[in-house]
């Protein structure tokens, strides 16, 4: 693990403004998805575990470079959702997103954990993205044609552990 990352797993009042600055800063997501990726921050908050939706911060420098956000996927032994992984812009490339599901994928591993499902856009702007599931040897498991919007597919990944 890179010295310079510390993680933190409970979410601070804080780290709404923090995600919101993450996720615009990708320049992937439109106003509407940016309010979502904020409000399972407050839900969290409010809620703490009965959101069932979990953390992984990681801060180098002093500042939240990237998160993930997860969940276990109700009715189900052992399945969970990856919500969101995002990186600061500026911190990408630097193997942070690796380093964050590599440790997001050990918790949910000790949680009793078999699965990891995540989702992506089929648009071209987010070849990277599966392509960075993939390295992490996620499987492409199906594709919905024109789920967000005509011409924009919906992808399915999945990563036994």
């Amino acid at each position: 693990m890179d010295p310079d990352i510390t993680f933190r797993y409970e979410p601070v009042p804080e780290d709404c403004a923090a995600v919101r600055a993450i996720v615009e800063s990708t320049g992937f997501f439109n106003p509407a998805e940016i309010e979502i990726a904020v409000e399972l921050v407050e839900d969290c908050l409010e809620f703490g575990e009965a959101s069932e939706y979990y953390f992984v911060f990681a801060e180098r420098d002093g500042a939240v470079a990237g998160y993930t956000c997860y969940g276990p996927i109700d009715g189900t032994e052992g399945s969970f959702d990856l919500y969101w992984i995002a990186v600061d812009h500026g911190r990408r490339s630097q193997g942070l997103g690796r380093v964050l599901m590599r440790e997001t994928e050990g918790i949910v591993r000790a949680a009793g954990g078999r699965r990891i499902y995540a989702e992506t856009s089929g648009r071209e702007q987010y070849e990277p993205t599966r392509c960075f599931y993939e390295r992490l040897g996620f499987s492409r498991e199906t594709q919905l044609r024109d789920f967000y919007a005509p011409g924009d597919d919906k992808v399915f990944y999945v990563k036994a552990l």
